[in-house]
């Protein structure tokens, strides 16, 4: 408890810090159109919390960029597997797998916009950057495994799915799992962006980019703030249900 109770007073510590930049900051430029001070946006994240508009805003966005990261985490690790038992598969997915990481999410977004409707524009975005993270780790999950144990699952007879779930996954989710968890910031920050540029109906990119046109600068930093929080949320309730290394899997 007391190790806990440092490490909180640690964070609250540097939250502090930042916030008295932040603020000192806000006091030296003295103008709200660029720079709003810590309590006016607060404050207007504060009124937001009380519309219903708000969280309708906030599950569109999430439905809509969770459902692209689930579809681009599901993708990765599947082809991984492909790619394993498959050489010829990994030999087609290396140059394409380099490309999607290679290029910029700006580049993407603007192609795509001209492909789908503006409402499937930020999934795809989001699955599109967590597939080849999750696809790269999960692979070299699989060809770094030990040898040593499958020979033991073989001489104890452990063959098939058995063998697949209590021998080969518990030593690929370590990193699976460290993907999977990065993947999840990533997959908000492109989904967001792809929404400033796609502009579906109920989004909080959308929101953002009115903000900035009308020039509603304290909107547009509790927007920011409130996907901060959310994507941070988000991590957190990762880290409790699988633990470290997807040990509780």
């Amino acid at each position: 408890m007391r190790k806990i109770g440092i490490r909180a007073a640690k964070i609250l510590a540097a939250l502090f810090f930042w916030i008295a930049l932040w603020q000192i900051l806000a006091m030296q430029t003295d103008l709200e159109l660029i720079l709003p001070a810590p309590l006016a946006v607060f404050r207007r994240l504060w009124e937001l919390l009380g519309t219903g508009s708000f969280y309708a805003t906030l599950g569109a966005s999430f439905l809509r960029i969770g459902s692209g990261y689930l579809l681009g985490t599901a993708a990765g690790a599947l082809l991984a597997l492909a790619a394993w038992k498959l050489p010829p598969v990994k030999i087609l997915l290396d140059p394409l797998m380099t490309v999607v990481r290679a290029t910029p999410v700006a580049s993407f977004i603007i192609v795509v916009i001209l492909w789908l409707p503006r409402e499937g524009v930020p999934a795809f975005i989001a699955a599109l950057l967590v597939l080849p993270l999750v696809w790269q780790n999960t692979l070299l999950g699989l060809t770094g495994m030990d040898p040593a144990l499958g020979e033991m699952a073989t001489v104890f007879g452990i063959r098939g799915r058995k063998r697949f779930f209590r021998v080969e996954i518990p030593q690929v989710m370590p990193a699976f799992t460290a993907a999977a968890q990065t993947g999840l910031g990533l997959a908000w920050k492109a989904g967001v962006a792809a929404e400033v540029l796609a502009l579906p109906k109920v989004s909080i990119g959308k929101m953002i980019y009115e903000a900035k046109q009308y020039l509603e600068t304290p909107d547009l930093y509790a927007w920011t703030l409130a996907i901060i929080l959310l994507s941070l949320g988000m991590e957190a309730l990762f880290k409790k249900l699988f633990g470290k290394g997807g040990s509780r899997l």
